[in-house]
């Protein structure tokens, strides 16, 4: 590309210039280091990936201002999403024969423009404990037994994330163990945002390989239908996108590329939903990997429980 060569890096999935601000100068900070990538960890605060650095250039969108995301609850960098990633219809589901009231004036939930809870319980609220540490390899674990997390989503169960990177790419593994009365759904997933530096969002040159594209309604969420989709392979213009796939295969890469970069999303295993979010008017595109669609805690599409133990 223009004489240069072009530096891969991925962001691989397995079931990325920030200003001084002091949740990166947190004692419980973990910085990861490898070749040329450098990156932040979050534990006390969701196991947040607050920055992703190549070259010494943030490729991680919407982390200029974390403490003002932290206070809105907004999401930023790679934010882990549980117990569900994306929106749910209401205040109100039905899995694994129980019934959940939301409270719409919870401080552990986040609504979007529409006042529909979104992403879960905000990472700010979530305290990690970190279990391994080295310089390039983190490891976390979080208990879900509070009451008041309870009351959210009433399946006990540990998660455990470890996050290790390589010289050109960044791995994160997700492990989730049942250890309460009955199964836990799973509907968690990860909202990487992306940018690439040195150029304009509108030369940013997207691609998404072919899958089923989720018929959506006004406000986002699954109708239960879906249609075929034949990829995209195009400079980013005036694309403005916020769409929901189901994947053709287990292992997929959809990539963001430009100015000698190529930023990919690698889907390993245990991941068979994707959202692109991709705003016109934003220089970031969000990847998305997801456990579970839009809305499955309520709908129950695509929806895998993990027993007992397991």
């Amino acid at each position: 590309m223009a004489g240069r060569d072009a530096q891969a890096i991925t962001l691989i999935m397995k079931m990325n210039t920030l200003s001084s601000t002091s949740l990166l100068k947190d004692a419980a900070a973990v910085t990861l280091a490898a070749g040329d990538l450098e990156a932040i960890f979050l534990p006390t605060y969701g196991m947040l990936a607050a920055s992703l650095r190549h070259r010494g250039e943030e490729i991680l969108g919407r982390v200029e201002d974390l403490e003002n995301a932290a206070r809105k609850g907004s999401t930023a960098g790679i934010p882990f999403l549980h117990p569900w990633a994306n929106r749910l219809a209401g205040y109100k589901y039905r899995v694994a024969e129980r019934d959940v009231t939301l409270d719409p004036f919870s401080p552990l939930l986040h609504f979007d423009e529409n006042g529909l809870p979104i992403h879960g319980v905000p990472w700010p609220l979530l305290r990690w404990d970190v279990i391994e540490a080295r310089k390039d390899r983190v490891a976390a674990r979080f208990d879900w037994s509070r009451g008041d997390l309870l009351a959210v989503f009433p399946f006990r169960h540990r998660l455990e994330l470890t996050a290790s990177l390589a010289s050109d790419a960044l791995t994160l593994e997700t492990t989730l163990t049942a250890n309460g009365d009955g199964p836990v759904p799973v509907s968690f997933g990860f909202h990487p945002y992306l940018r690439l530096p040195e150029l304009s969002r509108a030369d940013w040159r997207l691609q998404v390989p072919p899958m089923q594209r989720l018929v959506l309604d006004g406000k986002g969420i699954p109708t239960g239908g879906d249609e075929p989709f034949g990829g995209l392979d195009t400079s980013l213009g005036e694309l403005d996108l916020d769409d929901g796939f189901e994947l053709l295969d287990e292992h997929a890469v959809l990539s963001l590329t430009g100015a000698g970069r190529r930023i990919a999303v690698e889907w390993i295993e245990g991941y068979r939903y994707a959202q692109v979010y991709a705003p016109k008017n934003k220089k970031y595109v969000a990847i998305e990997p997801m456990t579970a669609p839009t809305n499955a805690l309520a709908s129950g599409q695509g929806l895998r429980l993990v027993k007992r133990g397991d």
